[in-house]
């Protein structure tokens, strides 16, 4: 996220360290805990920079959002039941692209779709 944060330009240009630029981020962000040294370094992700990976990066996310949001449904009307799959299967999964695919899954969850089980799933939200 960082790298991402960084103005184009002069800003660019005066990073020549690219270890102590980690090294500055991960202390910004609390992560800089020497125990337990940086398993991934920046140019692990150079895919999410160069040739158009970012947009399908999001994407990925985005069907997790739906998936996470999606498993929460299931969950808070009953769990695995006929008529919940009924419903899944008629107004997501058989719907194709027929229509919008957000208004598609509007009227499926009956809301917009929410980030908070993903996050959840992933111990970055507090359950409460």
């Amino acid at each position: 996220m960082a790298w991402h944060e960084v103005k184009s330009g002069e800003e660019v240009d005066a990073i020549t360290d690219v270890i102590a630029f980690e090294s500055s981020a991960l202390a910004a962000y609390g992560f800089n805990y020497h125990p337990v040294p940086t398993r991934y370094r920046t140019t692990y992700f150079s895919h999410i920079f160069a040739g158009g990976y970012s947009a399908g990066y999001y994407g990925y996310i985005w069907s997790e959002v739906l998936d996470a949001d999606t498993v929460e449904w299931f969950k808070e009307n009953g769990g695995l039941k006929r008529e919940l799959g009924d419903h899944f299967r008629r107004e997501l999964l058989s719907r194709g692209g027929s229509i919008d695919s957000k208004e598609m899954y509007k009227n499926f969850r009956g809301a917009d779709p929410d980030i908070s089980p993903l996050l959840r799933r992933r111990g970055l939200h507090n359950a409460n």
